[in-house]
């Protein structure tokens, strides 16, 4: 009889993987044990060289549907086996090394059981097995056991006990078994706190949803507000209870059928919305239609007579409101799937991922709205008490459980962009889920990387691996800010990890470089300065495999801005670059930002500054007078911005991308004095150039978009004279302003594709990166990859983490750790 230890690393814990283990064991005829441990699965297995080897092959082939295996090593084992079977045993303490699995949308055997009437978990909403249910949201620290999350409160009953002991069960070892006799309870209470007498508060509140009243439902990783998606009046009424005057909601429908009811969906969006992650997916509207303030029209907010605009609660036009900062999650939908001169429209859609979601949406016939439970800008609420105080103003009833939620969650968001899936914002299903960094980082030290300011999430470096924290939001946020550094605690408390470099961005504003730096002390760990757009070069590099020593890439990186290694604010970048480096090849001209971070929030001031760079005003006032955009900047303090910028008072010159956008977007008449969260004017404008893209073709490069002179660095300029000249004059003439939106995009699309076909020549270089929240645009993403990919480029983009500041972090980590190898 021969003996193998076999380690076993990656997500295989509370994945069902030593169960899979034991019965390939059994159907090989070995006896032995496995057990988790801090490192992942040990096997100890016996018997013949033929029958070790067939289970070895085996245990891949079958893995569980959770579980990824990362390594699978295999050593000789001396000496006898303990037992004369095969056993599961106890969980052994060795370090923390392992995964953590991410939390997996309802299983077909689970939603199967809460269907039949003639099961014990029939309409339970906590039911749940190995293959599916709460992982990250009730995870305490590793190794993933019963007692180290939320559900140590909940003694099994001895039926529930059965499975959990039983390895031919798929409830063997499922963590938060449970079922209506042992498990959590949810039921209803109204905005005061009194408790609702009713049999089935899952079917009272989809009741109550229908009637247009507005319920808070705790979830699997937080509170979300729902109201009936078709009753303007009640979602009206949310966004003047929650202050979200204009970002679109995000929708749950009970099944595909009802999705298609209002939206076209091909495969690859069907796959994503039956994901295991169960992402919003946003899909371009089609068909019936829901309640006009699902997704705002932007021409009534930017023809509103207001500062700040919301919509009335008689569900008629729009009133004064707060600022609403929200970041973008809803944009254009791909040109193909439109009939020529039909509008733009984007609808974010999921599918339920626990059972309390479906149960509930089987009782109602229209989708709901279920966006985060929080007043925006805040964290989601993730305890009754919190949700208690913060969202009995909004919600007229809330639905209540007492399972804690340990780790705050957002939903993940997706799009289908350039023939991929690719997510926008990556939180619930897909973190913490680790990355297995390429060739050449397996010596890498630990590393903790903290991000940007907006978007935020962190990533920790360990053995060759990068764990991504969920996202967290914008830092600027008391509250916001407060979540991060209690994630970033217990992630390292679940890694058993301590850092010996800190990588921070460049910007020393930055919230979360300076709360990197108070940890690099308290830590003794070494601080790692990080360029902005060098990092997310960098972070699609990992993401898509490419080795440390691998040659270096051209990039795009197109964003609202980055600190400079010149101090200058950065945005429109072109670079040569790897891991360790990068060369600025190229950018956009510089342009002043009139106001600083005002300039931000009126894109007004962006379309004063092109135009006051490229032409002398008094002759532009004199030839387009009668333009609204100028009628527009009449009325504007012009003479004190024109000296604010003459003597560089509070208007930085940069190089923004999407300060690039707004200006054009303002010029055509959107969102020109205001906009209410970030790259709304860049959405608008994008939407408005979908349905005639297509047909539309860019503005004639010579004169109208030529290279600049190289600078003092080398550095090639794109000037914009010759575009906005042509703008200008289709403005003048009376073309149909969505051709102007298309003839833009068309343009900056050529614009880019010409100056990196220019530096592929003098570089030699084929593979290019295009990333940066610019690149979310996904008129501009398909045309730049599609006109590269037929001059014969390798094009990379990010897919499984955002090209926005979202995936920043990652970037971040690999850059610092490349620096030390």
């Amino acid at each position: 009889m021969s003996g193998r230890a076999i380690r076993v690393r990656g997500v295989v814990q509370g994945v069902g993987f030593r169960p899979t283990v034991w019965h390939l064991a059994r159907k090989h005829r070995l006896t032995g044990e496995v057990w988790n441990d801090g490192l992942g699965v040990m096997i100890h297995a016996y018997g013949s060289d033929e029958d070790l080897e067939a289970f070895i092959l085996q245990i891949p082939l079958h893995k569980p549907p959770l579980a990824r295996i990362d390594s699978l090593e295999v050593l000789a084992l001396e000496g006898l086996p303990q037992s004369e079977e095969f056993c599961i045993v106890a969980s052994r303490q060795n370090g923390v090394e392992t995964p953590v699995a991410a939390d997996a949308a309802t299983c077909a055997d689970c939603l199967s059981e809460i269907a039949d009437p003639g099961n014990r978990r029939y309409r339970y909403p906590f039911t749940n097995c190995t293959h599916c249910g709460p992982r990250l949201s009730i995870i305490r620290r590793v190794p993933y056991d019963r007692c180290h999350t939320s559900m140590a409160e909940f003694a099994m009953c001895p039926q529930c006990q059965q499975e959990y002991d039983n390895p031919a069960d798929r409830r063997f070892h499922a963590q938060a078994n449970c079922c209506p006799d042992c498990g959590p309870k949810v039921w209803l209470e109204d905005s005061h706190g009194q408790q609702l007498d009713c049999t089935d508060p899952l079917t009272q509140a989809a009741e109550l949803i229908r009637q247009g009243y507005i319920v808070a439902i705790k979830g699997l990783g937080g509170f979300h507000l729902a109201c009936n998606a078709a009753d303007t009046d009640a979602v009206n009424r949310l966004r003047e209870r929650k202050r979200r005057y204009a970002k679109p909601f995000a929708l749950m429908a009970g099944d595909m059928e009802t999705i298609a009811r209002y939206a076209i969906l091909d495969e690859q969006e069907k796959q994503a919305l039956h994901d295991k992650a169960a992402p919003i997916v946003l899909l371009s509207a089609s068909g019936e239609t829901l309640a006009p303030g699902i997704a705002p029209d932007y021409d009534k907010l930017n023809t509103a007579d207001s500062n700040n605009i919301k919509p009335s609660p008689e569900g008629e036009g729009w009133v004064r409101g707060n600022q609403n900062k929200e970041e973008c999650l809803f944009s254009s939908p791909h040109p193909n799937l439109l009939p020529e001169g039909e509008g733009a429209h984007v609808l974010g859609f999921m599918l339920p991922y626990t059972p309390l979601h479906t149960l509930l949406l089987q009782d109602l016939d229209a989708p709901i709205v279920l966006t985060s439970g929080n007043i925006s800008d805040e964290p989601q609420c993730t305890d009754n008490g919190e949700a208690r105080e913060k969202l009995s103003d909004i919600a007229d009833y809330l639905l209540l459980h007492d399972r804690d939620i340990v780790n705050r969650l957002d939903d993940s968001v997706a799009r289908l962009m350039d023939g991929q899936i690719r997510l926008l914002r990556r939180a619930r299903g897909y973190s913490p889920e680790a990355l297995i960094l390429p060739p050449g980082f397996e010596q890498a030290g630990n590393i903790l990387a903290m991000g940007a300011e907006l978007k935020n999430s962190f990533c920790l470096l360990k053995n060759g691996q990068a764990v991504v924290g969920q996202h967290i939001g914008d830092l600027e946020n008391a509250a916001v800010q407060g979540d991060y550094r209690k994630a970033i605690a217990l992630y390292r408390q679940m890694y058993g990890f301590r850092p010996e470099r800190i990588a921070v961005d460049h910007h020393p504003g930055y919230l979360s470089t300076q709360y990197g730096q108070i940890l690099a002390e308290t830590e003794a760990a070494l601080v790692v300065p990080v360029q902005h757009h060098h990092a997310h070069l960098a972070a699609c590099l990992a993401e898509h495999g490419v080795a440390l020593d691998a040659p270096p890439v051209l990039a795009a990186i197109f964003d609202g801005l980055g600190l400079g290694d010149d101090g200058e604010l950065w945005g429109g970048e072109f670079l040569l670059g790897d891991y360790k480096g990068y060369t600025r090849l190229g950018c956009f001209q510089p342009v002043a930002l009139p106001g600083g971070t005002q300039a931000m929030r009126e894109p007004w001031r962006n379309t004063y500054a092109q135009l006051l760079h490229y032409f002398d005003w008094q002759t532009l006032q004199q030839d387009y007078a009668d333009l609204d955009i100028m009628k527009l900047l009449a009325s504007k303090p012009l003479a004190t911005l024109a000296t604010m910028i003459g003597k560089q008072i509070n208007s930085p010159p940069s190089t923004s991308c999407g300060r690039w956008f707004d200006a054009f977007a303002a010029a055509l008449g959107l969102h020109g004095e205001q906009v209410y969260y970030e790259g709304q004017a860049a959405i608008a404008l994008e939407i408005l150039a979908t349905p005639l893209f297509a047909d539309e073709r860019p503005y004639p490069l010579t004169p109208t978009l030529s290279l600049g002179e190289r600078g003092p660095d080398s550095v090639s300029i794109l000037s914009w004279q010759g575009l906005w000249q042509a703008v200008l004059t289709d403005l003048k003439c009376g073309v149909d302003k969505a051709r102007i939106a298309a003839r833009i995009h068309h343009s900056l699309a050529a614009a880019t594709v010409e100056l990196l076909n220019m530096l592929s020549r003098q570089t030699g270089i084929d593979s290019i990166v295009l990333s940066g929240g610019v690149f979310q645009n996904r008129l501009l993403l398909e045309a730049v990859s599609g006109q590269l990919r037929q001059c014969g480029k390798t094009v990379l983009s990010p897919q499984h983490y955002p090209m926005n500041d979202g995936g920043l972090a990652l970037g971040q980590a690999v850059i610092a750790a490349a620096r030390a190898i």
